[in-house]
Order: C-alpha cells, then structure tokens, then sequence
C-alpha cells in the first residue's frame, strides 16, 4: 500500500480507520501488509485474507467473523461444501487458532516515515502511541477539520490533541475502542453515512478541553435462582434497524439485572453465552436473551464518558474494587444512615459518612469514601445526592448498592456544619432533605401534518374491519394493553385472545393488533380504563365491528418467542411500533441546554441514504456527564422528529448535522419514544 500522507495529499487527507491504518469501510474487515506468506490453513476462503475474528461451522471450517456473516444473509450453506449452515450453528475459534493468527507479522502501513514490523495484535498500539506517520497523519486531518487554525502557529503538542478517532486508553485498564462501538467512539466528528454524533462538536475554542470519549468492554455474569425468570431489561436495535447495535434502554426495577446492579441504560449488549449478537436481528437478539437457564453471559460495551489523560493516569496509581451490598428495610420509611456527597472536582456520589447505629453501620459492608455507582440498577455514576435519597426512600425493602472503592483517597474533612466546602450532601434518614419542584407533565401531542412520513422500508401495515354476530352475553375474548396514559402513549393493542370469546372463533382479531375503533367509536385517543369501558359497552350488543391495524415487519419476521410466554407481560417487539403509521404517533418536546464548552452528548444513526431512501434518525448513544443524560428524558431508541421545529423527515446527514450544531446553548428536539422490547 502507498503511503497514505504524502505532501501531494494534504489537501484531502484520507480517512484511516485507527486500529489497521489503512482506508476501508467502516463495517468491513480490516487491512494489513503481512511481512511474510501466511500458511493456507489460515485464509479466510471468503476474502483470501488472513483470518479476522475467526469463527468455526459445525462442518469443520473457519471463515473471517464478517465474511461469514455476510455472505449468510444470501445463503444457507457453508460456502466450501454447501452442507446446510445457519450462523447462529457456528462459534468462535479457539484461543490457539487466535493467538496464532494475533501473532501474524505485519508492517506499519505509513513506510514512508515508519519501516518497523510488530504482530498484527500490536498494530493499534503502534499507531496510538508510537508511530511518527499516524501522528503525522492526525496532525493532517485536524488542520483539515479545522481550517480556521490553518494559520495561526501552533505548539507541535496541538498537532498530537486527542482527536475522537484517536481515544486516550488508560494504562493497564479494560478500556477498548471496540469494532462495535462504532457510533460512540470511532465516528466522532466525522460525517460517516447513516452515523451521525453531535454528541461531540468540534471547535477552535474547544481544542484545550478536548478529551477522549472512553469506552469499556465488561464480561457480566448473571445468576437466576429461577431459570425461567426474565431479566427486567429493554432494549432496542439490530441489524434489521438503523442503531444496528443491540442497546438497552430501560432498566426495570427490582428485576434481576438491577439486582446485580452492573448494566445500565445506554449499554451495548456484544455476547450472550459466547454468541455474538453484534450483528444480528432484533429478534435473534431478543431470542438469545430470553434464553432460560441459571447463569447468563454478558459481554457488553459501556460508554465511560469523556475522560482526559490526567484523570487516567491518577486512576492507575490506586487499587479499585468493585463490591455489591444490599440493605434490608423494614419498612419503607426505615432511614439507612447513610451521608452522601457529591464532590465538584470528580463526578459522581460518594458516602461521607455512616451514622452510628444505623442500618449501613451495623451491616458493616459499606465504607467512608466509597462512591456509589449504581442504586437498585439506577445509574449514578452521574448522579447526584438528591437522586439518590429519592431512590432509598421509595423502595419498599431491599436497597442495592453497587460501590466501587478505591484506596488511597481521602474526603475533605466535614466543617462545622457537617457539609463538605466542595460538594453537596444528602442524607437517607427521614424525608427527602431537598424540596424538588415538580415538573409539569411532558407535553405530548400526536404527530403534526408536516412531521408525517412513510413507513420504513421492511415494514407494511394492514387496516381491517372485522364484523361479527353474536349473543349478547357472550364475551369478545380479548385482553388489551397500551393507552394514551402509558408513558410511552401508545395505542390501544391486543395482549390476548382467549378460546372463549367470539373472536377466537372469527379468528382475524390476533395479538399485537393495534385496535383504532368499536362500533365507529374512536379508540386511539382513549386511555387504559376508557378503552376497557368502551369494549365492554359495545360488547353487550348483537353485532360488532372491530377496525384493527395488523403491523409486519418484513425483514425480521417475529420467531417463535412465545415458549416462555408465561414468564412475560407480553407486549410487541420493540420493532412493531416501527411501523406504526404516522397518524398514531405521539410526539413530546424535550428541550436540552449546555454551556459553550459542552457537547450535547447523544449519538444518532439513521437519515437519508441513496441506497437505503428515507430512514429515521434514532438516538443510538448518550454519553455520561453530559447535558443529554442529565435530563434524562432522552433515550437510546428515541426517534428524532424534528429539531427545533423543522422536520427531519427526508434529511440526510449532512443536512442534520449542522442544525444541531448551530444551536450553542439550547436546542428543542422532538422525540418519538417506543418501549424497547423485555427480556
């Protein structure tokens, strides 16, 4: 390969993904010069390149992760015997396999400034740390990014700023840029078709702040006492959808993931049980989670946030341990005894201090200085002492902590009123100690004329009228969920059709239907108990007529998720409500505000693509620390309507781009929210 930074192409530098050096497409396999022939029992006989995530079939051949998966979306068959062959049948090599293949000798892709060779495994590390040419080549691409600075002298350490496609890794931590963190890490500030991310805006004013958007790989062990318990959790994505990742977007209370205390909203979930769910549908996805048994591996992505070089070094040089306690109340009102702070100079919640004789001092497992990560699964990482109280206070009985502890640090000693000079405290006896105004409800509206759009492709709805006779007594047969007081406001749906009714029998009512109408009275405006109301009015007469919309995802036809039924509340898949028409759609406005020197913190996918035609833009990433997660509001999965007032429908990325960051200290986004689908 030609050296990527010469002086000839200054003016366009190309972008080089940060962990081969070399130019390719995002999703595809990465590149590299290898010093030496590589052995044909190590060929990917899809590429006839060197192995990259090697997986096995069950017929006993390897393939590169991406090729395979690649070429199974077209077929069904191994591509070197044609035995019949479907991905989900294959695994990952063995460690051997990978270790002899990381240890593969290639050559730094920049020859011109650089001759050294390395295994492939420590290729990356070169680039970040070592190379003159990828320094060479940052320095490049950041005086394109910002022309304005073209000009003026700069230190020679400006050239070396941590871009985002460059993230500061801490020494000897987990923390990895992985391949499918794509929307949180590599594509910051860049324009990537159908990958969007204002979640960090480049500018000169900026540069001296600049940090490194972290993320961490986490393996989580999930014990169940009951196999077939479900897990309490939502998610949404897929490969099926724009956000292409499996996300989480809800973590329910008292479930057994909040239990644990370690998964939080905005985790991208990569493996269950040692399967790669990466890439697949929303429904394998679903499928593979609610799969039954006592132990379940996670392997799942966490955004970290930005952190700057400084902060990490100072993190290495003390030991952390991260320790799970639970605390039993006796009854709701029964005080912990627990002192919380919060500092200014470091995010998050610490304890100050156990009042003697509490309920935390006498179970002896929590300390002075542990900072509080997470509560009953709520995320606090960026909480405040306020939040945290509110949680203690309404859970009934348990209450748990997940903590992480860190030697070697001290809290400022309390003055004498028993606050801290540099943070602010809240206590867990009695009441709430501060007065929270309350909010107004969110102002939800339905879909606006000018917001109204197409269904995306892979997706057809289908209105039906359904008339029946039958005996006044005798019941429809059929349970509802949904209503316009769901928080989500969805429409009316069917759960259930039971054996007994009259539409069991007619058989073209089916569960997930979404009801509009009985007997020409509108349904779509009503709440839970309205709706419940008119069905059985109507109910009593001789005829009725149902209209219903029957809503089918082509792409990912629902499989059968139905074996554990009894485990679940049952309500539609997360992708369902992807091809709701317009019409039904219920919009809110959430109004976000930063300072000059934030970022707005949230990802999105989605937008117009000549290939694809019109997508939604969906909120695939929001990022710790920063004004999209403070709010809370927001979530992963939401769907951008419009931002301040101006529809999305039909932009493309870079039309969407610079709206938002032209709005420098408020911006009005007008969200579509959908509940992710249980597991």
């Amino acid at each position: 390969m030609a050296d990527p930074v010469t002086e000839e192409s200054v003016s366009q530098v190309p972008e080089l993904c940060c962990e081969c050096g070399q130019a390719h497409p995002l999703l595809d396999n990465h590149l590299y010069n290898f010093q030496d022939e590589v052995d044909d029992e190590l060929i990917c006989h899809i590429c006839l390149q060197p192995l990259l995530q090697p997986m096995d079939t069950p017929c006993g051949h390897t393939y590169c992760f991406k090729c395979l998966e690649n070429f199974m979306q077209e077929y069904n068959f191994c591509p070197m015997d044609r035995k019949k062959l479907s991905f989900q049948q294959c695994h990952k090599s063995s460690l051997l396999v990978r270790n002899l293949l990381d240890k593969l000798v290639v050559l730094c892709p920049f020859k011109t400034e650089c001759q050294q060779t390395m295994q492939r495994c420590e290729l990356e590390a070169h680039l970040q740390n070592r190379c003159p040419g990828f320094k060479k080549y940052k320095s490049e691409l950041q005086r394109k990014r910002n022309p304005i600075s073209k000009g003026k002298e700069e230190p020679s350490a400006k050239g070396d700023t941590n871009t985002p496609k460059d993230p500061e890794l801490p020494g000897g931590d987990s923390s990895l840029v992985a391949e499918s963190s794509g929307a949180a890490v590599v594509s910051l500030g860049t324009a990537e078709p159908g990958l969007v991310n204002p979640a960090f805006e480049e500018s000169e004013e900026d540069l001296p702040h600049r940090t490194s958007l972290v993320a961490e790989t986490t393996t989580i062990e999930i014990h169940r006492e009951d196999p077939e318990e479900e897990l309490g959790m939502r998610i949404v994505g897929g490969k099926d959808t724009p956000l292409g990742n499996i996300v989480v977007q809800e973590v329910l209370r008292d479930s057994v993931i909040a239990a644990d205390g370690r998964i939080a909203p905005g985790d991208h979930i990569l493996e269950v049980n040692g399967v790669n769910i990466s890439s697949v549908t929303h429904c394998q996805a679903v499928s593979f989670l609610r799969h039954p048994g006592p132990v379940l591996h996670l392997m799942v992505l966490q955004e970290k946030g930005f952190s700057n070089r400084t902060a990490q070094q100072d993190s290495t040089s003390t030991s952390r341990e991260v320790i799970h306690v639970t605390l039993v109340k006796r009854d709701r009102s029964e005080p912990l005894g627990i002192k919380l702070i919060r500092k200014t100079d470091e995010a998050g919640i610490f304890i100050l201090d156990l009042l003697e004789g509490g309920l935390a001092a006498k179970n002896g497992k929590l300390s002075r200085n542990d900072r509080v990560l997470s509560i009953n699964g709520q995320d606090l990482r960026q909480g405040t002492p306020e939040a945290a109280a509110q949680i203690i206070q309404t859970t009934e009985s348990r209450v748990n902590f997940v903590i992480l502890r860190q030697s070697g640090l001290q809290l400022g000693e309390p003055g004498e009123d028993g606050s801290t000079s540099n943070s602010s405290s809240s206590s867990s006896n009695g009441g709430s100690p501060v007065h929270h105004r309350r909010r107004p409800d969110q102002n939800h509206y339905r879909r606006k004329s000018n917001y109204q759009k197409d269904l995306p492709q892979g997706y057809v709805s289908h209105e039906k009228t359904v008339a029946i006779k039958k005996e006044p007594k005798e019941s429809l047969g059929i349970t509802i969920g949904g209503g316009r007081d769901n928080k989500n406001k969805l429409p009316i749906y069917v759960t259930s059709v039971q054996p007994i009714g009259c539409l069991f029998r007619d058989g073209r009512i089916k569960r997930g239907d979404v009801l509009l109408s009985i007997n020409g009275i509108d349904l779509t405006h009503l709440n839970y108990y309205e709706a419940v109301s008119a069905l059985k009015s109507n109910a009593a007469s001789h005829s009725v007529t149902l209209k219903a919309l029957e809503i089918l995802s082509l792409n990912s036809p629902e499989p059968a998720l139905d074996i554990r039924e009894q485990g679940f509340s049952w309500s539609p898949l997360w992708i369902t409500w992807l091809g709701l028409p317009s019409y039904l759609h219920f919009c809110q406005d959430i109004v976000l505000s930063k300072g000059n020197l934030e970022s707005w913190g949230f990802s999105i996918v989605g937008g117009f693509e000549e290939s694809k035609g019109n997508q939604p833009f969906f909120i695939k990433t929001i990022v710790p620390g920063t004004p999209a997660f403070r709010d809370r509001k927001l979530k992963c999965g939401d769907e951008i309507v419009a931002v301040n007032g101006v529809p999305a429908i039909g932009m493309s990325n870079s039309e969407l781009i610079p709206m938002l960051k032209e709005q420098r200290n408020k911006v009005t986004l007008t969200v579509v929210s959908w509940p992710g689908s249980l597991v």
